[in-house]
């Protein structure tokens, strides 16, 4: 596994990040596609490593795999700076800040247990939205955030 730097066109200097496999590397991505038992995503960036160990340039890596170009740069990339085990799975990818914490979701269940507004036999999961963040409790969240939450309630 090395890192090279290579001269381009007109002087300026890019990291080209060109995968050498060792031995048991080789072996171990050859056995995973034998076997197939991991996600696809995982055999495909098993493919783009041996196809890249082969010398095979990422335009035409891309085009056998059919993937994007940037996908075979990426994943040579990150094997290069991480071994093999980076280059093979994906980087964690913490979920988004929770619009609705515990008190919110007290405040919902209080509304979607109260009587529905004036001419409304229930209350439907819009009007629970637009409840919550005119009363404050939130500053936007969708209806489909509301529902998911009440149906974890339940």
């Amino acid at each position: 596994m090395e890192l090279y730097c290579l001269e381009k066109e007109g002087g300026s200097m890019a990291k080209i990040y060109i995968v050498e496999l060792e031995q048991a590397e080789r072996e171990q991505l050859e056995g995973m596609l034998k076997k197939g038992k991991w996600s696809a995503r995982k055999l495909k960036r098993a493919q783009i490593l041996l196809a890249a160990d082969a010398g095979q340039k990422d335009e035409q890596i891309a085009a056998t795999l059919r993937v994007h170009v940037h996908t075979v740069e990426r994943t040579r990339k990150r094997f290069m700076l991480g071994g093999l085990e980076k280059g093979l799975n994906e980087d964690h990818r913490p979920g988004g800040k929770v619009k609705l914490d515990g008190k919110g979701e007290v405040v919902l269940v209080a509304l979607d247990c109260s009587e529905p507004p004036k001419g409304h036999a229930v209350w439907t999961m819009q009007m629970l939205t637009d409840r919550l963040i005119e009363l404050g409790v939130v500053e936007s969240i969708t209806d489909e955030a509301v529902r998911l939450r009440l149906k974890k309630r339940a």
